[in-house]
């Protein structure tokens, strides 16, 4: 069961130990590379990198370049890889942490539509039409 970020914040605001913190919560902490996370997550779905970045619909080269760790998406293709990859809302929300990028929010529109998307696994090419037909930037 995952700790709740308000439960690991209570904790480390009340540790006198960061060790300590960090030995009894080690297994709740994002500590990875976004590329370690992704190829970690492909893996244990036993997808294959080519499936996902063809369904991602991103270019070939660059899906294989953020895979590797070389190149750093942007917040949309991280979107697109992960719900290339049938990530869930989690799942989805730990790499965009990972790379440092705000987690989907029901509260933002643009973010509703895609978590609306993504519960209804349509596809790149349909989640683009429904963020189009509601004025917003596509993936």
């Amino acid at each position: 069961m995952k700790k709740l970020t308000d439960e690991l914040m209570k904790e480390l605001n009340s540790t006198s130990q960061i060790d300590k913190y960090l030995n009894e919560n080690g297994d709740y902490l994002l500590d990875t590379t976004l590329s370690d996370y992704l190829c970690s997550k492909i893996e244990e779905k036993g997808l294959t990198k080519a499936g996902i970045i063809k369904k991602s619909e991103i270019n070939e080269i660059y899906g294989y370049q953020i895979l590797s760790g070389k190149r750093v998406p942007s917040r949309n293709k991280l979107l697109s890889i992960c719900i290339g990859a049938e990530f869930s809302i989690s799942e989805i929300n730990d790499a965009l942490k990972i790379s440092e990028f705000s987690p989907l929010s029901p509260k933002k529109k643009r973010d509703s539509i895609i978590i609306f998307c993504i519960k209804n696994k349509y596809p790149i090419w349909k989640i683009n039409e429904e963020l189009y037909d509601h004025d917003f930037q596509t993936l």
